[in-house]
């Protein structure tokens, strides 16, 4: 299976599906009578998943809103504004979007494939000029650093690079910087001797910012092409481990001014809109330069990183949508917006 294959496939998964919402929102006829009086009657599951973006995009369209879909005026704008809304776009971006997507089209009757097509040109076009795989440079080591909450997929994102970055020739060295847990230095240890990549540890409680320093020096020896540098998860609300995170960054620059040449920021897609706060503070902590989204399957509704993309403009790198090597790629956002917006194939 392709990964565009398996994004769209898990991501129709998710509790949002935004293709459902679509083709519910163009159904042009309100139902019946009998059909309203039955649907009154029926009482959800307690427990039942709220159909979202994806979902609610594609429902079931019958009669003459199937055969003729429907008019795209000011209701339809707002209803598709509340749609994108739900699928972690949040308000503004999800305004924007609509609002583009309206230009040339306003007044005219639409089907479900057109609005879907139009959605997915627009998402497409917001997230083009982010879409920029991890830069490599001449100097070694590049320093890397990997940061974000705890739970976000950090230790996994950096066996995953390790693997890739080996596979395409490259020399890297691994310092589990997480020194506070022991799963994670256990988990890179397992990753570093399946894509054959040393894997510098300490003792559990020391400071991770001598082990980044000890690492820099150890790639230097080895004449190492990247450093991965994975560090403890932390809230962004705790001051205490922000300083710490700080201190690794002060710390390896003493080795090189320059480093760490990238910071890479993993974000945990079902976490929605609270990943843009966290955007927010390690940037100015710790300059992130890149993103990584994980966890797009799931209850990941995806919209978020259009939302991302809108605000700050950083590059996302990868993507990821499950635990296997091949579950974390390269973003594309064709790809991307396709899969959100249920089309059957790329644009």
């Amino acid at each position: 299976m392709s990964f565009f294959s398996k994004l769209k496939a898990r991501l129709r998964k998710s509790s949002s599906k935004l293709d459902e919402g679509v083709e519910t929102l163009i159904a042009a006829d309100p139902p019946a009578p009998a059909a309203v009086e039955s649907a009154s009657k029926t009482v959800p599951e307690p427990n039942a998943p709220r159909p979202g973006l994806a979902a609610r995009l594609a429902g079931a369209v019958s009669g003459r809103g199937a055969e003729h879909g429907r008019v795209l005026d000011d209701a339809m704008l707002n209803e598709l504004e509340e749609l994108l809304i739900s699928a972690d776009m949040g308000v503004e971006t999800a305004m924007r979007v609509a609002a583009a997507m309206a230009e040339g089209r306003f007044g005219k009757r639409l089907d479900a494939t057109e609005i879907k097509s139009a959605l997915a040109a627009e998402v497409a076009r917001i997230l083009a000029p982010v879409a920029r795989p991890l830069p490599l440079y001449g100097k070694k080591p590049q320093v890397v650093l990997v940061v974000g909450v705890n739970g976000s997929g950090k230790t996994t994102t950096i066996g995953k690079l390790a693997s890739q970055l080996k596979g395409a020739g490259k020399s890297v060295v691994i310092a589990a910087g997480d020194t506070f847990r022991a799963a994670a230095v256990e988990q890179l240890q397992i990753w570093g001797d399946r894509a054959g990549v040393p894997v510098m540890v300490a003792p559990e409680g020391s400071d991770p910012a001598s082990l980044a320093f000890e690492a820099m020096g150890r790639a230097e020896r080895d004449a190492a092409d990247i450093l991965l540098i994975d560090t403890a998860g932390r809230l962004q609300n705790r001051a205490d481990l922000m300083a710490e995170l700080e201190k690794i960054v002060r710390v390896i620059r003493k080795k090189d001014p320059e480093a760490p040449h990238n910071t890479l920021l993993v974000l945990d897609a079902t976490t929605g809109q609270n990943a843009l706060s966290q955007v927010d503070i390690f940037r100015r902590i710790a300059a992130v330069s890149g993103l990584v989204m994980t966890k797009l399957d799931g209850t990941a509704k995806g919209g978020v990183l259009v939302a991302l993309a809108d605000r700050f403009g950083l590059p996302i790198h990868a993507i990821g949508v499950g635990e296997q090597i091949d579950d974390l790629a390269p973003f594309d956002p064709e790809e991307f917006a396709a899969a959100l917006t249920g089309l059957d194939s790329r644009m």
